[in-house]
């Protein structure tokens, strides 16, 4: 079964230096994961605080965001075993559904 792996973060981590760098702020705020098939279906809603999510996937899929997001294959295209940083809204959802 393919699986979208999703982690919550409410900001941006820092080195040694406190400079800003281009990853979550560990530990995250809240992990989730969504069964990815060939209909659109949606994550739990993210935290309050959540304001950048981290999104892996071990399959091609395509993802939306929203707080009520209905993906289809033409929407953001995914490929297999990649991660990728997105910013959200506190309370809304991803929505995923398989891809070629």
């Amino acid at each position: 079964m393919a699986v979208l792996y999703i982690q919550e973060y409410a900001e941006l981590g820092r080195d040694g230096n406190a400079r800003t760098i281009q990853a979550g702020q560990e530990p995250p705020l809240a992990s989730q994961t969504v069964a990815i098939g060939g209909a659109s279906v949606q994550s739990s809603a993210f935290s309050a605080k959540t304001h950048l999510v981290r999104i892996h996937t071990d399959a091609i899929c395509s993802v939306k965001f929203g707080a009520n997001p209905t993906v289809t294959a033409t929407d953001a295209r995914i490929a297999a075993n990649s991660t990728e940083f997105f910013g959200v809204l506190p309370g809304d959802k991803v929505a995923v559904i398989t891809n070629t």
